[in-house]
């Protein structure tokens, strides 16, 4: 039987093992460091890389590697032996402050958006002292920051941790300014629901679509799918009971929290969720559980798909952004106790983030945007892309009574009853659940539900960091002028309630009727990735993001181009893909089949059996038809797409391939689908849906 305690975090070199092998003074010094967000003396790092290397090889490591997070959504490694040889040329195994520290990656090889020329290659990763290190496949993982040779960041997690600081720093503000001098420090916490397929290896492999795009470009929709709703919560299967364990075990050995494990709404879907901890810590972990999803998977002869949505008409895949803020006193800033109303702190913190959504909704799709992305948001329980905030009845009359200047009185909901006396009572939530918010509060934290399976988590919270810590900073600038920070509080409150609650939508976020109504509220409708990316340059955003010494503009105008690129580069290649089926597999597939009944007929007809064959006659002139159309719609496409690739310019690029390549893309695949429905199994050149989502 397994020993959770004993297994859990056994291959993580946390505080537990660091009170354990460092001298005391030495641990004391280093987490002030990491608390007061100051250097690390080298001294320090001598003696913790001694340390950390000790723990390593007594746990089997025999290599190191600088882990960052590149802005390619995934994680990067250099694997670097600690063998070295003394003097005498006798084998040791050695590891210094100065491999701890300090490491180096060709900053041209990976995205920079044009900070880096090809000739211009150097760059660093750095220790980041704030992440556990860890050990897997015998390797001692060390999470590090990368950056430039000039400086400029090129990672995830160092705009992360900046966003953090700059929230800290003005939540404590804001504490003061209410009287509360016990929290030194305020720090964003995360917990990611994180939602995967798994299917067969075999069945993969027979898909090229799947294996270069991580998405099917075909297939018909499924005889049954999700329509009895018959796979959420159900029992597991045998193969994906023992994947879920074997996962479970891996994740705890690495001191990643993971909490739920069950089967989601479509078939073959399934979710991971982590127990929520500091941003930066759970950005790290969530990357960990995306690599073990796909490397377990492979153990068990399985393949774990990450993207967006790997099949049409189903549910994609999401991860739910569960964000909250935290005291070192123990304090959830944003849980509104037993009376929200009288809860000034709960309701500033609310305030402050009501108004962040609402003037950087912008900001907030941006963070969530990617061409796999575009194609779940709306629908099968994914949020729209038009950003509204979801509060729940109580609250949202709370805040009505503020701006109306009345008194709210709380009507408690009681004991959730459903007419058994021997139902166990207990209290019945204030408000119900919104499936269809991008942003909805549920009870002393806010989902962002619009997070993509395969996106990192750092980009979204450190938006949704900076944003909420400017709206702090307008607060505590009003407040400290004051001569009356009382008074000034509560006209603040009403002023930004007023403003802002256009932004409050608790009603279905799928209806036309809210469409409309968000374009009257004057709401951004950035309904894909190229529309949203076009604003990340506002001057406002950039403003913001320089004020708070998160990013530069330099460092802005690169990730914009890097993730404009990306775009185009993932379609150019299903566009790619989508030809290359076509004409090596499909309209083959189709002809010999025609063949077949063409054959028929003319048997029939020179016997003169006088038989009158429908089936074969119309099925021929039908297939006829399509094969016609698939083969001009898929030479227009292998053209359109051959033009956009050659612009230069990458918004007019990203536009063509949006406009124009997709549009194709989507008439074709109409044409295929159908094709498909006609064809006999046999005929039909790879798994269908029904082979895939139902094989494991």
């Amino acid at each position: 039987m397994t020993n959770i305690p004993e297994m859990y975090a056994s291959m993580l070199f946390n505080d537990e093992e660091m009170k354990k092998r460092l001298p005391a003074q030495v641990y004391s010094d280093l987490k002030k460091a990491i608390k007061e967000n100051s250097p690390v003396d080298s001294k320090i790092g001598e003696v913790v890389a001694q340390a950390m290397k000790e723990w390593a090889l007594e746990r089997g490591a025999t290599h190191y590697t600088h882990w960052f997070q590149p802005l390619t959504e995934i994680t990067a490694e250099k694997h670097d032996s600690f063998l070295n040889f003394d003097s005498d040329g006798k084998v040791e195994m050695n590891f210094s402050s100065k491999e701890l520290i300090k490491g180096e990656s060709d900053a041209s090889s990976l995205p920079s958006g044009g900070l880096r020329a090809t000739f211009e290659a150097r760059g660093y990763t750095s220790w980041d002292p704030t992440s556990y290190p860890f050990i897997k496949n015998n390797s001692l993982y060390i999470p590090t920051f990368f950056c430039s040779y000039s400086g400029e960041v090129l990672d995830e997690k160092t705009p992360l941790l900046k966003s953090m600081y700059a929230l800290n720093k003005q939540s404590l503000r804001v504490l003061r300014i209410l009287g509360n001098d016990k929290i030194k420090k305020v720090t964003p916490t995360m917990g990611a629901e994180q939602e995967y397929f798994l299917i067969d290896k075999d069945v993969y492999k027979k898909r090229r679509d799947l294996i270069f795009c991580g998405r099917t470009l075909f297939g018909a929709k499924p005889i049954k799918a999700q329509d009895l709703s018959d796979h959420y919560y159900a029992a597991l299967k045998p193969r994906v009971a023992e994947f879920m364990k074997d996962l479970d075990e891996e994740l705890w050995k690495l001191g990643v929290p993971s909490k739920t494990k069950h089967n989601e709404v479509a078939p073959a879907q399934h979710e991971v969720a982590q127990i929520h901890t500091y941003c930066n810590l759970a950005a790290d972990q969530n990357h960990i559980i995306m690599e073990l999803l796909k490397t377990t998977a492979e153990k068990h002869g399985l393949v774990c798909l990450l993207h967006e949505k790997p099949f049409d008409s189903i549910n994609g895949s999401g991860k739910h952004n569960n964000w909250s803020l935290s005291s070192d006193t123990g304090i959830n800033l944003l849980n509104p106790g037993n009376s929200p109303q009288d809860n000034i702190q709960f309701l500033t913190f609310l305030c402050a983030t009501i108004k962040a959504v609402d003037e950087y909704a912008d900001l907030l799709r941006i963070s969530i945007s990617s061409a796999g992305n575009d194609c779940r948001l709306g629908g099968n329980e994914a949020p729209p892309s038009i950003v509204s905030v979801y509060l729940g009845d109580e609250i949202m009359k709370i805040l009505n009574a503020i701006e109306n200047g009345e008194i709210y009185t709380s009507k408690r909901s009681g004991n959730f009853e459903i007419g058994l006396n021997v139902f166990p009572h207990f209290p019945k939530d204030n408000s119900d659940r919104n499936r269809t918010s991008p942003f909805a509060f549920t009870g002393n934290k806010f989902e962002f539900r619009m997070a993509g399976s395969s996106q990192s988590v750092a980009s979204p919270n450190m938006i949704l960091n900076t944003i909420v810590a400017q709206a702090l900073k307008e607060f505590a600038d009003e407040l400290e002028k004051s001569s009356n920070p009382s008074s000034k509080l509560n006209s603040l409150f009403i002023e930004t309630i007023k403003k802002h609650k256009r932004v409050i939508f608790n009603g279905n976020s799928y209806s036309k009727e809210w469409e409309e109504e968000a374009k009257k509220r004057g709401l951004y409708s950035l309904k894909t990735t190229v529309d949203a990316l076009e604003r990340s340059l506002d001057e406002k955003n950039i403003k913001l993001f320089e004020t708070h010494k998160v990013l530069s503009k330099r460092e802005l105008i690169s990730r914009y181009e890097i993730h404009m690129s990306n775009y185009c580069k993932i379609v150019h290649i299903e566009a790619k893909a989508m030809v290359s089926m076509i004409n090596s597999e499909i309209l083959p597939a189709i002809s010999k089949y025609m063949y077949k009944l063409n054959k028929s007929l003319s048997v029939n007809n020179k016997c003169n059996l006088g038989f009158t064959l429908i089936y074969e006659t119309e099925t021929l002139k039908r297939l006829s038809d399509i094969s016609s159309s698939i083969y001009k719609s898929v030479n227009k496409l292998y053209i359109q797409d051959k033009d956009a690739n050659k612009i230069s310019d990458i918004s007019e690029c990203a536009n063509k391939y949006k406009d124009i390549v997709l549009e194709t893309m989507n008439k074709v695949r109409i044409l295929v689908d159908e094709a498909e429905t006609i064809m006999p199994k046999e005929y039909w050149p790879y798994p269908t849906y029904e082979d895939i989502l139902f094989s494991v």
